[in-house]
């Protein structure tokens, strides 16, 4: 007697099932797709009991016919693709054709639709125990209805693995979410229990799709998000990123989609977690809505049950395309538009730093405003901000300070006749903060913070424009490896020199060290190729050895800025201001951490209950 048999067809509809329907919300997101890729202007979303009882999806798409219904609840049915070919570009949301065959099995499914100068809709009808479809006539207009009524009710052990109503619709209208963020052209609304929750309009222009943005992911997010659009030959990243200050304690926020299709892909998340390294402080996490168009025979979307994964062709150039341009958006962000925002309300804590879309300004050394006229020297080590202050206990101190702070006014005010973004100094707080007066109201600087970064980005400036210098290894040192890394190793070759190390192959799974960069002597040799071998395999690319120097760079940068306690002239800290202005990324140090703060008149008047 056989051993091997075929299984029966619900049976195995219900083991597809496992893969598809891992709960309510993954039923919405197939039915939702098919909608969009049947073309739908609006979308609307019913679901009761948190999608156990009901989820309904309604669209306004080309609908379909009554021969093709039946099929549509078929296993591996569709009319996205039709030959193996086709999965090389796919264009849809959808393609495989098991998603409503697999949701049939698990629920009591009907399927309702009607087609343009059709005489009437038909509806498809399909419970989990009898997978033959029953056809009747329906009044239904142009586009298709499903509804998915009491999902698991024949899996009794799926059905105790879902968690309350409240979980369950907080999932379901994370999905509404993505689909919406993905689609801006399209219209939603979601009901829970008959309730209105959201109501989504078309939105095609910019200021319409930021209103969605900010009805979707909070108004927060659009107050401190910097809009993005950049080409590269057949790649374009657009979108919005929000400032470093507006960092999260969890990856909660982070949206990002591949041709339309919202995805979580390793490499992505690697190239924008590397554009924010240095300026997101320690254990958080960015937040964004990206998108990123490229030609569909480019990328792989057939690698994951659920989709959500993709796999790049040329993973190395999509992933250097992407931290490029975040790298880039993020250091040119300047303190310049503090003024327009200050005046909107936004909270203290959200105006650390806000957006500018312009190439970054080129040091003036020798401007009034710089540490040169101040006595300092361009070459002067770190933690310069040199002058001839007066003593502390000078009786003229005072006075010698406002007449410096007015020379220092008067030059700049013959430079522009605008104030500068972060104002002028007026005083220094506790030897650790500026006070500053700007447009707007008032901006407190972290003076360490702020210095560090200057310090800090002048060190990076300095090492890219020398090269990284080596230096031979005393004794060469000998590492065992895989087959698999030392081919690595003798592939990437270029790539270790470019870092300034020499690696050669001394045998089938050994390497020899023989140079390092002089800034990593005395490191641990060893584990940074390991670690550099290990991002080669993995992303075609390493950063290793810049993450490692830039660490080194900072710290030498923390030790070398103004420390706290120190008393600056008012000339000082108004040269730090304008060096603030004139730096990449002066919004956050090297850890992360805000240097400056606006406070606006308007908060300032509601602390002291003016006009009340």
């Amino acid at each position: 007697m056989s051993k091997i048999h075929l299984l029966d067809p619900r049976l195995a509809n219900q083991i597809a099932a496992g893969e598809v329907v891992e709960r309510p919300s993954s039923v919405l997101k197939e039915l939702v797709e098919n909608s969009l890729d049947a073309g739908a202007s609006r979308i609307d979303l019913d679901i009761e009991e948190g999608g156990v009882k009901l989820i309904r999806v309604r669209d306004d798409g080309s609908g379909i016919g009554k021969e093709d219904l039946p099929l549509a609840l078929s296993r591996h049915a569709t009319s996205k693709i039709s030959e193996l070919s086709d999965l090389e570009a796919v264009a849809s949301l959808g393609f495989r054709g098991e998603a409503l065959a697999s949701i049939s099995s698990v629920s009591r499914l009907s399927l309702s639709s009607a087609q343009e100068g059709g005489e009437s809709g038909w509806v498809a009808r399909s419970e989990g125990r009898d997978m033959a479809a029953v056809l009747e006539p329906i009044a239904h207009p142009r586009g298709t209805t499903v509804e998915v009524r009491d999902l698991f009710f024949n899996t009794p052990a799926r059905r105790k693995f879902l968690r309350t109503e409240k979980t369950e619709f907080s999932h379901l209208e994370e999905v509404m979410k993505r689909q919406s963020l993905g689609r801006f052209d399209v219209g939603f609304s979601l009901r829970h229990n008959g309730r209105a929750v959201h109501s989504l309009k078309p939105a095609q222009s910019q200021l319409e799709q930021e209103r969605r943005l900010a009805s979707v992911c909070g108004p927060a997010f659009m107050e401190n998000a910097l809009f993005i659009d950049r080409s590269a030959v057949d790649l374009r990243l657009w979108g919005w990123v929000a400032l470093p200050g507006f960092s999260r304690s969890q990856a909660d926020l982070q949206h990002f989609y591949v041709n339309g299709r919202y995805i979580r892909d390793r490499l992505v998340a690697h190239a924008v977690r590397q554009a924010y390294r240095d300026v997101l402080f320690h254990g958080r996490h960015p937040a964004f809505v990206l998108y990123l168009e490229l030609n569909p025979t480019s990328v792989d979307v057939n690698v994951h049950p659920t989709k959500h994964e993709v796999r790049f062709r040329d993973g190395r150039t999509v992933h250097d395309f992407i931290f490029r341009t975040l790298h880039k958006v993020l250091a040119d962000v300047r303190p310049d538009t503090v003024a327009q925002n200050a005046t909107t309300g936004v909270p203290t804590e959200t105006m650390m730093a806000m957006p500018r879309q312009q190439e970054a300004m080129p040091l003036r050394e020798t401007s009034p405003q710089s540490p040169a006229f101040l006595g300092g020297s361009p070459a002067a080590p770190p933690g310069g901000y040199q002058s001839s202050r007066p003593a502390a206990n000078s009786s003229a101190g005072i006075g010698e300070q406002i007449s410096a702070y007015q020379r220092l006014q008067a030059p700049s005010e013959a430079e522009s006749d605008e104030i500068p973004p972060l104002g002028y100094a007026l005083a220094q707080l506790k030897g650790v903060y500026i006070l500053a007066e700007n447009a707007s109201g008032m901006v407190l600087v972290d003076m360490h913070a702020a210095h560090e970064r200057i310090t800090y980005e002048r060190m990076k400036a300095a090492r890219d424009g020398e090269g990284l210098r080596s230096q031979p290894l005393l004794v060469p040192q000998a590492m065992a490896v895989s087959e698999r890394e030392a081919d690595c190793a003798e592939q990437h070759a270029e790539v270790f020199a470019q870092l300034g190390i020499r690696v050669e192959r001394a045998s089938e799974e050994s390497l020899v060290v023989r140079e390092l960069p002089v800034m990593l002597a005395g490191g641990e040799v060893e584990q940074l190729v390991r670690d550099v071998l290990a991002d080669l395999l993995e992303f075609g690319t390493s950063d290793r050895i810049a993450a490692h120097m830039n660490e080194i760079l900072s710290t030498m940068a923390c030790h070398g800025s103004v420390r706290a306690n120190r008393r600056l002239s008012i000339p000082e800290m108004n040269a730090l201001l304008r060096d603030m202005e004139a730096t990449e990324r002066s919004g956050q140090c090297n850890h992360g951490r805000p240097t400056w703060v606006q406070v606006s008149m308007t908060e300032l008047d509601k602390w002291f209950l003016r006009g009340r």
